[in-house]
């Protein structure tokens, strides 16, 4: 996993994803969950941009959000 955006960016990017998908970040991030077991960020990204049609920044802020949280959950 890589730093994609300043935190301040990523934050940004992350508040503005309700009013741009109609979907809060919380529904998009079970959605990875609950996606296809992809390894690689930029596969994820594109899956999510493929199937449901995100900006390529949204969803990379999508995915980069749903790793810091799993890697947050790895160190428990």
């Amino acid at each position: 996993m890589s730093q994609v955006f300043s935190a301040e960016t990523h934050r940004n990017l992350l508040s503005r994803i309700p009013h741009c998908t109609g979907r809060e970040v919380s529904d998009w991030l079970q959605t990875v969950e609950d996606g296809p077991c992809l390894l690689r960020f930029e596969e994820k990204v594109s899956w999510l941009r493929g199937e449901h049609n995100l900006a390529y920044g949204h969803a990379k802020a999508i995915i980069h959000e749903y790793d810091l949280r799993r890697a947050a959950r790895n160190m428990l």
